[in-house]
């Protein structure tokens, strides 16, 4: 497995991390188990690389919610609304794996690119 698939899949959720204030020890752990598990799944589906950085924000997404909550949440939408979060479309992580917001459906931001949001 190449290590730049990783390292590309690393710093695009690296970079959505530090934009939501995320990129805390416990998260970048998470991130890191992330990459190694997705790497070992590549590595079993080679056709499988276009979706691993989705798969690898799901992952971390997942690891998250399970200890400090929802992440990202949703900046876009109106602040009277209920808090709620964005998720990767499409579902699988790829090719082209961007945020959606969960109540609207509106794309947000590509992966790697909440900062910009």
């Amino acid at each position: 497995m190449p290590d730049d698939l990783l390292l590309s899949a690393r710093a695009l959720v690296l970079a959505d991390l530090a934009a939501r204030r995320r990129a805390t020890p416990e998260a970048v752990d998470a991130l890191e188990d992330a990459c190694a598990n997705r790497g070992w799944w590549a590595e079993q589906w080679p056709e499988g690389r276009v979706y691993v950085a989705g798969l690898v924000a799901q992952d971390v997404q997942d690891a998250l919610f399970e200890s400090v909550g929802r992440w990202p949440m949703c900046l876009a939408c109106d602040p009277e609304e209920p808090e709620h979060s964005l998720y990767i479309e499409p579902d699988i992580g790829g090719p082209a794996p961007q945020w959606v917001c969960e109540e609207s459906g509106r794309t947000i931001a590509p992966l790697g690119a909440l900062g910009e949001a």
